[in-house]
């Protein structure tokens, strides 16, 4: 495994270029998001999916992962989104928002893992610039699944990586360390799928 730590996530060209190349690979990594660390792979990689769930400990039949997205135009290959979502999803992604996962009824276009075997598809247009240049340079979705067995409380400190994950030796290719998250809560759940209001799931 690679240990990367960096103070200035704007600054790190080769180390998006070094997460790039993993992803490609069908490796996972550990990245800093916009609230807590997260475990990360490609979202069309079933079999790096199915990793990331052995390492939590994850029944595939429980809640859906998230997935990040690098624009709109990714989201929208995906998933399908009429222009009252849309314009929903453009203001709850504005930047002066805080991070917010929506659902979305998906086109069946990636693994069944990610969905719970349902017809929505979590998704989040992250605010860091250091994510959106990975999402761009892979040009599909990534998973990010919080940093924790599942069940468990999330990991804030890199260091304690090994006691919560024996094998990440082996099973976790970069490891990017950007210092204790600022932001510890998760992102705000809404389910767009109806056509009212969106359903607030996690405030």
């Amino acid at each position: 495994m690679l240990y990367s730590y960096i103070k200035n996530l704007d600054k790190a060209d080769s180390l998006v270029s070094a997460a790039a190349r993993s992803l490609q690979e069908g490796r996972i990594l550990v990245l800093p998001t916009d609230t807590i660390y997260g475990l990360s792979c490609r979202a069309d990689d079933k079999a790096a999916i199915k990793k990331i769930l052995r390492l939590k400990k994850r029944d595939v039949m429980k809640t859906a992962l998230v997935v990040l997205v690098g624009s709109l135009a990714m989201l929208k290959k995906y998933v399908f989104l009429s222009p009252r979502q849309e314009e929903l999803l453009r203001r709850y992604w504005r930047n002066n928002k805080r991070p917010t996962t929506v659902i979305l009824r998906h086109r069946n276009q990636l693994p069944h893992e990610l969905t719970g075997s349902s017809d929505g598809l979590a998704l989040r247009l992250p605010k860091s610039d250091f994510l959106i240049k990975i999402l761009n340079r892979v040009g599909v979705p990534l998973v990010s699944t919080s940093l924790n067995i599942s069940g468990e409380e999330p990991i804030y400190s890199l260091e304690e990586i090994l006691d919560k994950f024996p094998s990440a030796g082996k099973d976790i290719s970069l490891m990017v360390d950007a210092g204790r998250p600022r932001r510890r809560k998760p992102s705000r759940l809404l389910d767009l799928r109806g056509d009212g209001r969106p359903v607030v799931l996690r405030k």
